[in-house]
C-alpha cells in the first residue's frame, strides 16, 4: 500500500541587532527584540496559526486517518512562549490527537553536527527535553538541520538511541534509485532513512502558486492520482516543507488551504494512506543502504552545505565560532550558555551567501552580515576568555570536561528512567 509522509520544519532565529565594533567590552545583549517580536507574530497569524488549524481540520474529517510529523527548533519554541504563545497551544492540541509526531532535532537549528560531536549531543538532548516537556511526546526520529545527513551523522545519531532519520533524496547519494522507498544508513545499518522527494515537494511549496511554471495549477486529485500511476513497488512518498509554505509563501488567496485539505478525501478513493514516521519505520523493510561520505542538506541545487559554508565568509566566522566550543561547555554561566546557543543558529552564516540574493536577509550585504556578526562574536569570546581564561593547560580542560560529560550521561540516563516510569503510571 502506498504512503504519503508529510513533514513540515518551524524555525526562526534570534536575529541580531546592528552591533558595532564599538560596542564590544561594553554591550552584551546581542539581539533585535523588536524586528524577533515582530516577525514571529506576522508569521504567527499569516502562517503558523492557521497552518495549526488546517492539519486539525484534516484530522478530524478524516477520522484521525490523516497523519503528519512537525519539527520545530528550541529557540522558535522560545519565541513563540515569549510573543505568540497561541501557535503552542495549537501544537499541544494537535499532539493530543496522536496524529502528529514531532521530530527531534539540534536545539539552535545549527550546523553543530559538522563541527562538534559533544556540542550536538547537547543540543540535541536539550531540544528533545523541550519537546517532552511541552507536547509529552518522547522523539523517536531525528531531522537534522536543513536535513544534513553523512555517514558520519548517521553514526551520531544511531548512538543516541534514534531508530530513524530523515534526510534529502539527494541525486549524487541517489544515483539512479527512487526515494520513494524506505532505506537503511550503509554506516548504521540499524539507522533507517526517508529520503525527500524534492519534485513533489517542491511542486507544493515553490511551484504551488506560480502560474509559469509548466505543472500549474496543481490540484489535490492531479497530485494524488500522480502518486497512484507510480510503480506498485513504490509505497514511501516524502513531502518535506517548511511550515511557512501554508499562508506566507504560498498565500491563502493561492487556495493552498483548500488543497491540502480535500487531499485524506482523494487519497482514501485511491487507498493510499498517511503516516508518521514512525509508522513506516514499523511498517515498511528497507531495500537498499545509502551512503553519503561528505554532508547533504535539502538546500539549493546542490543539496551540500554550501548555503552556510560555501564561501571564506562563512568558514571564517564557523571556524571561530566553535573553536569556543569547549572552554563554553564549561561555563556555569546561564546568559554565556544561553548566547552561545543562539549565535549558532544556521541562519547568521546563511546571510552572509553570496551564491545569490537572499530575499530574508536583514542585512544590505553578505558582508555586512560578516562583520555584523564577527562583532557580536569577539565580544562573545571575551566573556568566555574572562571566565576560563586562554592559560588553562589543555590537560586540565580536557580532565574538566570529561568530569561533565560524566555527570551530563548520568543525567540523561537518569531522565530517560524517569521518562520510563511515568509512561509506565499513565
Amino acid at each position: 500500500m502506498k504512503t504519503i509522509c508529510f513533514y513540515f520544519q518551524i524555525h526562526q532565529p534570534f536575529r541580531l541587532k546592528r552591533y558595532r565594533f564599538f560596542n564590544i567590552g561594553g554591550d552584551h545583549y546581542y539581539y533585535d527584540d523588536f524586528s524577533n517580536e515582530d516577525i514571529m507574530q506576522q508569521v504567527a497569524e499569516t502562517s503558523y496559526v492557521p497552518a495549526n488549524r488546517m492539519l486539525l481540520d484534516m484530522i478530524k474529517n478524516s477520522e484521525g486517518r490523516f497523519k503528519a510529523s512537525i519539527s520545530v527548533s528550541g529557540i522558535a519554541l522560545e519565541q513563540m512562549e515569549i510573543y505568540a504563545p497561541e501557535v503552542i497551544d495549537g501544537l499541544k492540541e494537535l499532539a493530543k490527537t496522536g496524529c502528529i509526531e514531532f521530530l527531534s532535532e539540534t536545539y539552535a537549528h545549527s550546523l553543530v553536527s559538522l563541527f562538534d560531536a559533544e556540542s550536538f549531543r547537547r543540543q540535541v538532548n536539550s531540544h528533545r527535553k523541550k519537546i517532552r516537556e511541552l507536547f509529552d511526546q518522547e522523539p523517536k526520529v531525528f531531522r537534522n538541520t536543513e536535513l544534513l545527513y553523512s555517514d558520519d551523522i548517521a553514526e551520531l545519531v544511531y548512538q543516541m538511541g534514534y531508530k530513524g532519520m530523515l534526510t534529502e533524496g539527494a541525486k549524487r547519494t541517489l544515483g539512479w534509485k527512487s526515494p520513494n522507498y524506505l532505506y537503511e544508513s550503509a554506516a548504521q545499518p540499524n539507522l533507517k532513512l526517508l529520503l525527500r522527494n524534492s519534485r513533489l515537494s517542491n511542486d507544493i511549496a515553490y511551484h504551488f502558486s506560480d502560474y509559469k511554471w509548466p505543472g500549474y495549477p496543481l490540484t489535490a486529485d492531479k497530485l494524488i492520482n500522480g502518486i497512484a500511476a507510480t510503480p506498485k513497488e513504490e509505497n514511501v512518498f516524502n513531502l518535506f516543507m517548511n511550515y511557512e509554505t501554508f499562508g506566507r509563501n504560498q498565500v491563502v488567496q493561492s487556495g493552498i488551504f483548500e488543497f491540502m485539505k480535500v487531499l485524506p478525501q482523494f487519497a482514501e478513493k485511491n487507498n493510499i494512506s498517511f503516516s508518521t514516521p514512525s509508522q513506516i519505520f514499523e511498517n515498511y523493510k528497507p531495500v537498499d543502504s545509502i551512503s553519503s561520505t561528505h554532508p547533504i542538506s535539502w538546500a539549493d541545487e546542490e543539496r551540500d552545505t554550501s548555503a552556510w559554508l560555501g564561501n571564506i565568509l562563512q568558514q571564517e566566522a564557523s571556524k571561530k565560532l566553535y573553536e569556543l566550543a569547549e572552554r563554553v561547555q564549561l561555563s556555569q554561566s546561564r546568559r554565556i550558555i544561553q548566547d552561545w546557543i543562539y549565535l549558532q543558529a544556521s541562519d547568521h552564516f546563511y546571510y552572509m551567501g553570496t551564491k545569490k540574493s537572499l530575499p530574508f536577509s536583514p542585512y544590505n550585504s553578505p558582508y555586512e552580515a560578516f562583520n555584523n556578526y564577527m562583532n557580536v562574536l569577539s565580544d562573545f569570546k571575551e566573556r568566555v576568555k574572562a571566565e576560563f581564561p586562554s592559560d588553562i593547560e589543555n590537560e586540565e580542560l580536557n580532565s574538566l570536561l570529561e568530569t561533565i560529560h560524566n555527570q551530563a550521561a548520568e543525567i540523561d540516563r537518569l531522565e530517560e528512567k524517569i521518562g520510563k516510569l511515568k509512561n509506565k503510571n499513565k
